[in-house]
């Protein structure tokens, strides 16, 4: 992994408690689930940025590269 994306994983924490335990951007109530929902619906990083300031621009980067990490292994049998 690429010291950038390694940085920007620094952003994604596992707090007890905190959204039932799931991976949340900075400790805050904002789950990684919440960034790619958001993108799926169509949200562009700007519009994402602009309805929610408490995110950062590399918030939205770390959920994309920890989605990634979690993915990189699964498969999808028919």
């Amino acid at each position: 992994m690429k010291s950038q994306e390694s940085k920007l994983l620094e952003r994604i924490t596992f707090i007890p408690g905190l959204m039932g335990g799931k991976p949340t951007i900075r400790g805050n109530r904002f789950t990684v689930i919440d960034i790619m929902e958001l993108l799926s619906s169509g949200m562009t990083h700007q519009q994402i940025l602009e309805e929610h300031p408490i995110l950062e621009a590399d918030d939205i980067k770390a959920a994309l590269v920890f989605s990634t990490e979690q993915l990189r292994d699964e498969y999808i049998y028919e």
